[in-house]
This record gives C-alpha cells, structure tokens and sequence, in this order.
C-alpha cells in the first residue's frame, strides 16, 4: 500500500523546521521521546541523533511518530506518524500520515467535523 502523504507539500513544509522529537514506545507501552534530525529522501525521513533506546523502542515497534515543533507561538506543528525501519547507519521512517496541527483561537467558531483543533492534513487527493 502506498503512502497518502503529498512528498512534495511534506517536503516543502519541513524547510520551517530545524528539529523534531522522535516518539516511540517500550514493550509497557511507555512512550520516549528524543529530539532529533530528519533529511526527507525519496519517499523516507532519515532520521539522525537517537540514541539506543529509541534505536531498541523502533525496533520492536516500528510505528513511530515525529513531531516538529513550530518556530513561533501560535504556529503549526507539524505531526509525522510513519513506520520505522532500523537499518546499520540509522532509522528511516515511511510517512504514512503527515498533519499540521495548532489548537484554535479562543474566538475560533466550533468546526464541524468535530475535531476542535486547527488541523491542515499534507495528503494527496
């Protein structure tokens, strides 16, 4: 199955953002987190400066998600939920959903889809 996610949107929108916290999961289903670098290459995140945890975490569980902070108060964060592979010269992760999400305004009117965040999903038509 083919990813949803718009490689070219992705692409261009991670150019606002110089890091990301990668989260995975122990065997308790404990989440870790770990602030990391991602290059987007081909159709994969490569993702350098974890550590050990993370590399044993993505291994046993390879769903993953990497959250990009915003740069400014008010901004968007960007959420990549993908599927790891550890490999000998890091992780790679396959975007399978890629969102830019921020809470709303107070004044902001009720959406209808019930989700009351601002969310803009990076997905092809």
């Amino acid at each position: 199955m083919g990813t949803k996610v718009d490689l070219d949107r992705l692409a261009k929108t991670l150019k606002a953002y110089t890091y990301a916290y990668l989260i995975t999961s122990d065997d308790h289903g404990r989440p870790h987190a770990v602030a990391v670098r991602t290059e987007l290459i081909g159709q994969d995140l490569q993702v350098s400066g974890f550590g050990w945890r993370s590399r044993a975490n993505a291994s046993e569980r390879p769903i993953v998600a990497l959250v990009y902070p915003p740069a400014t108060v008010g901004g968007y964060s960007l959420i990549v939920d993908g599927n790891a592979s550890v490999r000998d010269d890091g992780l790679v992760v396959t975007p399978t959903v890629a969102v830019l999400h921020r809470p709303p305004r107070p004044d902001a009117p009720a959406p209808d889809s019930g989700c009351a965040s601002d969310c803009v999903r990076l997905e092809r038509d």
